[in-house]
Order: structure tokens, then sequence, then C-alpha cells
């Protein structure tokens, strides 16, 4: 049995699954159909598929992690199109997070585990990346949602700290909030670089949920996140 003091865990298909890569082409038209909608802008100005195409050029990370917030896409997206009035940034989020949202599938085993995890004393904290460096208070609400946001005892967003994980600034955050060691807590995700690389590089144990071979031998692996309670 390995004693933590603290298991953090990624968000996104790990404990609530929304959508796969190959996907997410599909939920972005929604949420542009969406945004588009808010906005009061007529079908006839905008072609869908062209905006999907200028969409999906943006459909990229920095490479050195640092986040691109949501509304700086969405001002470059749609500052040729004429709204039939003045929009709110919050709204335009609002309307694009909404398909994303919708598609949410909360992990049957989630609650249970970290119930169990508090029982045991050991400390939770869900670091997550958002898509589109979307702001981190309609993720809050989702966490609540669910029910995953009083069962932790800290969330960190990408946004909140100005770096995506595997950058290393999430994943000191998190564990600065519930005041633990790196070398006693261990993250728990489904990406083998955004989960397993960034949290070993922070100094973490990484445990991989896939059903694949790890592309990390070393890497320890459970096949489906209610089996974790099984290698603590």
């Amino acid at each position: 049995m390995t004693n933590y003091d603290a298991i953090l865990f990624d968000l996104g298909n790990t404990l609530v699954s929304y959508y796969q890569r190959d996907q997410f082409p599909i939920i972005l038209r929604e949420s542009l159909s969406g945004v588009l909608m808010a906005a009061g802008v007529s079908s006839h100005q905008v072609d869908l598929d062209d905006l999907l195409q200028a969409a999906l050029r943006l459909n990229r990370e920095r490479e050195d992690h640092m986040v691109w917030p949501l509304s700086e896409r969405l001002h470059t997206l749609m500052k040729e199109y004429r709204p039939a009035q003045a929009l709110p940034m919050e709204t335009m989020v609002e309307a694009f997070l909404q398909p994303i949202f919708q598609c949410a599938h909360l992990d049957k085993d989630a609650t249970t585990i970290l119930d169990e995890l508090r029982k045991r004393s050991i400390r939770t904290a869900i670091v997550s990346n958002t898509p589109w460096g979307s702001p981190a208070e309609p993720w809050r609400r989702e966490l609540a949602r669910h029910g995953l946001l009083e069962r932790c005892d800290a969330v960190v967003f990408c946004v909140e700290v100005g770096w995506r994980k595997p950058h290393k600034a999430p994943f000191h955050r998190a564990l600065e909030l519930i005041e633990c060691d790196a070398a006693r807590s261990a993250f728990v995700g489904d990406n083998p670089r955004w989960d397993v690389i960034g949290a070993r590089e922070s100094g973490l144990t990484p445990i991989l949920i896939t059903q694949d071979i790890p592309p990390d031998p070393h890497c320890q692996v459970i096949k489906e996140l209610r089996h974790l309670i099984e290698v603590l």
C-alpha cells in the first residue's frame, strides 16, 4: 500500500467525460452557432462552415503553455460580424460553453471515491485545463452541478494561474492551497502528456487512466477511475 497525503485529479475525461479529441470539431461548431445566436447575428451574415474553419485554425495552444484566453479567440472570430446589440463577453462565453456542458457525463464512481479519500483524511484537489482557455467561474459552477466542488479541498484551473498543464504552475498552486508536499501526492489523469509528464515534472506521482498500453512503462496505470482505491 502506498501512503499519500493528497490525491489530485484532472477533470475532463477523468472525473467527468465530455468529448474525445476527434469529436471536438462537432462541439466547436455547436459552440460557435450558440455564440452567433446569442449575439443576434443573422444566418445570412455568416457562413458557419467558414467560421468553423477559422476557429479550427485557432484550435492550438501556445508552445510555452501560457493560457490563450477564450475571450481573445472569440474576439478574433467575431470582430467582422455586427451583432444585433452589444453583447457582454461573459454572455458569449456562456453560449460557447453550453454545448460542452450538455455532453457531460459524471463518472459513476467519482463522488464515491472523493468521499472515501476524505474519510481516509487524504486531501484532494482538481487541477484542470479549460477548453480554449475558458474562464474558471463557469467551470466552478459545472463542478458544483456534479457535486464535485464541495467534495474537493481545492480547485485550480489553468486560467487562474496563467499556465496550462503540463506547466508546473497549476500543480504547484493546488499543492500550496492544500498545504501538501508533491513527494507525498499523486495526480490522476487521462492524458500522457498533460497529466503524466506534467505531474512527474512537478514532483507528483502520476496515475494514468487508460485502456491502452501506456507509453511510459514506469507509470502506474488503472483502467477505470473505480480502480484508484485499489492501488492506494
